[in-house]
């Protein structure tokens, strides 16, 4: 950190002149965007596939040579490891200020999102969020919070109504990691479940390190629960689904967001057959620039997209959109655009409501079959 240089005024030192030869000429103004996430844990797969969506955008960004202002700028991608420690992440939150960043683009936890994100928005600094969909993140009257994603009450609220009205579950269970992500999204999806008239038999729960689950499941088993929703990671979700095979349940898993994913078809193995997990969004393949994106993505970092790329990656070009649409890298300025933006991502259409949440946003129910995940249906969408 400069000393003696307040946060903005280390932004506007990025701006300074050089002079070469003889004559005066402007440099390149350097724009940094933060990025926080888990990098290191269990979660970190998801971590870095947020990262590299950011990336990407913004390596595409600085291949168009962007002016603001009359001046030439390069974005810089400044990446923390939140660890999914709240308290971790409240220090990195921290650290992003100090460095000069003039957005966020995180979180992956919404037990990190929560006290973090009052770092961002004391400083002033737009946190635009990919992945933690805790309703709250979004309801504590801070104006600096930009959610491109379907929050819990919104996925998890498809997945109980689904589950009472159309697979029409009779013995309904649900289990979560006791983090603020797994118990909102099933406190959404009981009060859906209820709403439609529907019964919820068991409520088990774990923690977020935990890979040992017979005792939960011995109590499900007796329960005779015929349908289990289960929020928590992708890789706990696996364990999950492989140990209730092996307790001969024919309980139907049903995840939360984050779980359709590769990394659950590969911890669970044959167990995974038959699986369903309600996601954000759209099939990426149904998405009108999706394919691209997939294909692009795999070229450049040697691996396919996990569940959060395709929005991270809109988070980035929603940044350098609403510069470009304000003509300014100043928080304060752009900030403004964001709110009031129409912005056409890979993962649709992209405005906010007064919260800073989406407009329209979209769930998708998937299934495993042979090794994949198949959509079902797709609520909300446009």
């Amino acid at each position: 950190m400069i000393k003696g240089l307040g946060r903005f005024a280390l932004r506007a030192a990025t701006a300074l002149a050089l002079c070469v030869g003889s004559g005066a000429v402007q440099a390149q103004q350097v724009i940094k965007i933060g990025v926080s996430a888990p990098l290191t844990g269990v979660s970190a797969s998801n971590g870095k596939d947020i990262e590299n969506g950011v990336r990407l955008a913004l390596e595409e960004a600085n291949a168009q040579h962007i002016k603001l202002g009359g001046q030439d700028v390069r974005f810089e991608l400044d990446v923390v490891d939140d660890q999914a420690d709240p308290r971790i992440g409240v220090q990195v939150a921290q650290k992003l200020v100090d460095d000069g960043v003039v957005a966020v683009v995180g979180y992956y936890n919404s037990g990190v999102a929560l006290p973090a994100s009052q770092v961002f928005a004391q400083a002033g600094i737009p946190l635009i969020d990919p992945a933690a969909t805790n309703p709250t993140i979004t309801l504590r009257g801070l104006d600096n919070i930009f959610r491109i994603i379907a929050t819990d009450a919104q996925n998890s609220g498809n997945a109980g109504r689904y589950a009472v009205t159309v697979t029409h579950a009779k013995r309904i269970a649900v289990m979560d990691d006791r983090t603020a992500f797994g118990q909102g999204a099933v406190e959404e999806f009981k009060k859906a479940v209820l709403a439609a008239g529907g019964q919820i038999v068991a409520a088990e729960y774990t923690n977020d390190k935990a890979v040992e689950f017979n005792a939960q499941l011995t109590n499900l088993k007796a329960a005779n629960a015929d349908l289990l929703y289960f929020a928590g990671s992708d890789n706990q979700a696996a364990l999950v689904t492989k140990r209730m095979r092996q307790l001969g349940m024919s309980t139907q898993f049903v995840g939360s967001g984050g779980i359709a994913d590769s990394i659950f078809i590969n911890v669970a193995g044959s167990a995974a057959q038959g699986a369903m997990a309600w996601e954000y969004g759209r099939p990426i393949d149904s998405l009108p620039r999706g394919k691209a994106f997939a294909d692009k993505f795999r070229k450049r970092f040697g691996m396919d997209i996990l569940t959060y790329s395709p929005f991270s990656y809109d988070c980035g070009g929603l940044v350098v959109a609403a510069m470009k649409q304000a003509n300014s890298a100043k928080p304060e300025v752009f900030m403004r655009a964001l709110r009031t933006i129409d912005y056409d991502g890979i993962t649709g259409k992209i405005a906010f409501d007064a919260h800073g949440d989406l407009k329209k946003p979209a769930s998708t129910l998937y299934r495993v079959e042979g090794a994949k995940w198949v959509p079902v249906t797709t609520v909300g969408a446009e």
